[in-house]
C-alpha cells in the first residue's frame, strides 16, 4: 500500500480479476497464485491456455513456472536488481512508451539515473539467473498491448519491500501500462478481507478511505461525527506494538482474528512482548496459540454467522449474509466492540451492519454510493461516490489518485538485512500452501486438509541434502539466530541450491520460530522470505 500511494496515490489492485482474460503478457512477481490464490491462479491459467505469455519471476519452480514462457528462477532478495536491470533494457533498446512517459508521468530523469548502472549482465549476476533471459523477459513484457502485473508477499515481504512494489510500478508506467484495461500493478491481498480491514482503517495513520489522521479537515470531521475530539498522532504498527510490549512502552494489547504466536517472525520475541503485558485481550472464533496466553478471550462469530461485508483484492465489496447462529456466548465482531463501547461509557451510534454501512458511506468518500440495500444485488468496486455511480473497474484512467501526473520513485539495490555466511550458510523463505489459511485456525480443525497436508516440511535441494547427509522425509533441525526447530526433510529441484523453503503454517515445525526481526523501513512489513540458517540430520524419531 505504502509504495502505490507513493507512486500513484492510491494503495490498491489498480484492476479488476477478470481482466486477465484479455491480457496478452502477464508478469508475475513473488507470488504462487495457485496456491495461495488460487482463484487468481486459475484465471492466469486461463489466460495463458488462450494464448497469453506468461513471465515467472520467483526462487523456486511454482506449478505457473511450468507453464511460463520464461521463468528467471532469482535468489530470494533481489527483485529491485531484477526490475531495474528489465527497465534497464527496455530503455536502452528504445522499448519504453516514450509518448506516456512524456505526457503521464513525471521523475524520468532520476529513474533513468538509477537503473543505468544496472545492465542485464550485472543485476542477472545480483540475481544468479541468464542474463539472456532478463533480457528475453523485459523485450516481453514491453511488447504487451495489455501487460498485468501481479504480485504478492514475495515482494512485500522483506526489508526493501516498498521499493520492490515502487519498482514495479516503475516497470508498469515505463511501459504504459496503468490506467488501461486488462494491465496494471495488481497486488493480490493475503486474506478474503485484507482490503476491506486497510480500507476501514485498520492501519495506523488513517481512517477509513485512507483519510489521514494528520489532515485536520478529516479530523474534524471524524470528531464531530463521533463527539470526540481525535489525535493527529499515527497509531503503531502491529510490529511496533509487540517492540513495545517487550520494551514495556505498551502495557495492553487488543487482538482481533490474528494469531501472531504462528504468524509473527522471531516467535521467541513476541511470546516474551505478550507474557510482559498488563492485559492482553483476544477476540477469536478459536482458542489459538495466541489465545491460550490472554488475559480474556472474547469468542466471536465466523463468517457464515455474520452479517456485513467483504471486499475482496480487486475492491469490490460485497455482502455476508447470516446463514446460522453462533454457538454458546460467541457474538459478532461489532458487537463486542459496541458493547464494549458502552460499558467504557460512549455510545456508537449503531445497533447493526446495515447502520454501520450507512455510516462508512457518510463518513468515507470513495465508499460514499454504498449501501446494504445497493449491495444486495450489486457488489461494486470502489470508488463509488454517489448512489448512481456505477464502480470503478479499474483506476487512474485519465488521471492519477495522486494527481495529473504518476512518479518514478526508483531504488538501487540494497542487500536483504540477513544473508547466509559460513555459520548459516543456506538461504530460508517461506510461504503459504493450498490446503491452509495464514496460522490454520480454521483449516487445521478439518481433517480432510490435514490428511493431505498436516506437518511441518522444508524443501531442500538434492545437491544440498546430499551434503548435510538428509533423505526424503527424514529429520531435519533448521537453526537461525534466533532459535531453532525440527521438521521433514522434502528433497526437491522445486528450489534451488543455497535456498530452502517452508511453509509456516504449522505448529510442528513453526518457521517463524527462525525468522528474522528485519522491517522495511517504510511500511515496517518484517522480511519473512529471507533469513540465514543452518541444517542438520536430526535423530530418526517419528514426530
Amino acid at each position: 500500500m505504502a509504495g502505490l500511494a507513493i507512486t500513484l496515490g492510491s494503495g490498491a489492485m489498480t484492476n479488476s480479476v477478470a481482466e486477465v482474460h484479455d491480457a496478452d503478457v502477464i508478469f508475475l512477481i513473488g507470488s504462487n497464485p495457485t496456491e495461495a490464490h488460487p482463484v487468481m491462479g486459475a484465471q492466469i491459467r486461463q489466460a495463458r491456455q488462450r494464448g497469453a505469455k506468461l513471465i515467472v519471476a520467483d526462487p523456486r519452480v511454482i506449478d505457473l513456472a511450468k507453464e511460463a514462457t520464461v521463468h528467471l528462477q532469482l535468489t530470494p532478495g533481489t527483485n529491485i536488481a531484477l526490475l531495474n536491470g528489465m527497465m534497464h533494457t527496455i530503455i536502452t533498446e528504445g522499448l519504453m512508451d516514450k509518448e506516456y512517459v512524456e505526457n503521464q508521468t513525471e521523475g524520468f530523469e532520476a529513474l533513468w539515473e538509477v537503473v543505468k548502472d544496472y545492465p542485464a549482465e550485472k543485476a542477472a549476476e545480483i540475481c544468479g539467473i541468464d542474463p539472456e533471459d532478463l533480457k528475453f523477459a523485459a523485450r516481453l513484457y514491453a511488447s504487451g498491448e495489455r501487460a498485468p502485473i501481479y504480485y504478492c508477499l514475495g515482494v512485500t515481504e522483506h526489508s526493501t519491500g516498498t521499493s520492490g512494489v515502487m519498482s514495479i510500478s516503475n516497470l508498469a508506467l515505463l511501459c504504459g501500462n496503468v490506467g488501461k484495461y486488462a494491465a496494471g500493478v495488481n497486488p493480490l491481498r493475503g486474506q478474503n478481507n485484507v482490503q476491506g480491514a486497510c480500507d476501514m482503517g485498520a492501519i495506523p495513520a488513517s481512517f477509513s478511505g485512507y483519510q489521514k489522521v494528520s489532515d485536520p479537515e478529516v479530523r474534524a470531521k471524524f470528531s464531530k461525527a463521533w463527539g470526540v475530539e481525535l489525535s493527529d498522532i499515527p497509531g503503531l504498527t502491529s510490529i511496533e506494538a509487540m517492540n513495545g510490549a517487550a520494551k514495556g512502552d505498551v502495557r495492553a494489547i487488543y487482538i482481533m482474528g490474528e494469531n501472531p504466536m504462528l504468524s509473527d517472525p522471531n516467535m521467541a520475541h513476541v511470546e516474551k512482548a505478550l507474557r510482559n503485558l498488563d492485559l492482553l485481550v483476544v477476540q477469536d472464533i478459536f482458542l489459538t496459540e495466541t489465545a491460550e496466553l490472554a488475559d480474556v478471550v472474547l469468542p466471536a462469530t465466523c463468517f457464515a454467522e455474520k452479517e456485513g461485508t467483504f471486499t475482496n483484492t480487486e475492491r469490490r465489496v460485497q455482502r455476508v449474509r447470516k446463514a446460522v447462529e453462533g454457538p454458546g456466548e460467541s457474538r459478532e465482531d461489532w458487537a463486542i466492540l459496541a458493547e464494549i463501547m458502552r460499558r467504557m461509557g460512549f455510545d456508537p451510534g449503531f445497533n447493526s451492519a446495515r447502520e454501520i454501512m450507512d455510516e462508512i458511506a457518510r463518513l468515507t468518500p470513495s465508499f460514499g454510493g454504498m449501501s446494504h440495500t445497493r449491495l444486495e444485488t450489486d457488489p461494486v468496486q470502489w470508488p463509488c461516490p454517489t448512489p448512481d455511480h456505477p464502480g470503478t473497474p479499474y483506476l487512474h484512467r485519465g488521471k492519477f489518485a495522486r494527481g495529473e501526473r504518476a512518479l518514478f520513485r526508483p531504488s538501487p539495490y540494497i542487500p536483504s538485512g540477513e544473508l547466509p555466511d559460513d555459520e548459516y550458510p543456506m538461504l530460508l523463505s517461506t510461504g503459504r500452501l493450498l490446503y491452509h489459511y495464514n496460522t490454520p485456525t480454521m483449516t487445521g480443525k478439518s481433517a480432510e486438509l490435514m490428511e493431505i497436508e498436516g506437518r511441518s516440511f522444508i524443501e531442500i535441494n538434492p545437491t544440498d541434502a546430499a551434503k548435510h547427509g538428509l533423505v526424503q522425509g527424514g529429520r531435519v533441525k533448521v537453526a537461525s539466530r534466533r532459535g531453532e526447530i525440527e521438521s521433514e526433510a522434502r528433497v526437491t529441484d522445486r528450489v534451488p541450491e543455497g535456498v530452502v523453503f517452508m511453509p509456516f503454517h504449522f505448529a510442528d515445525g513453526p518457521a517463524n520460530v527462525l525468522t528474522s526481526s528485519e522491517v522495511d523501513s517504510i511500511s515496517l512489513t518484517p522480511e519473512y522470505k529471507v533469513c540465514a540458517v543452518k541444517l542438520e540430520r536430526a535423530s530418526q524419531v517419528d514426530a
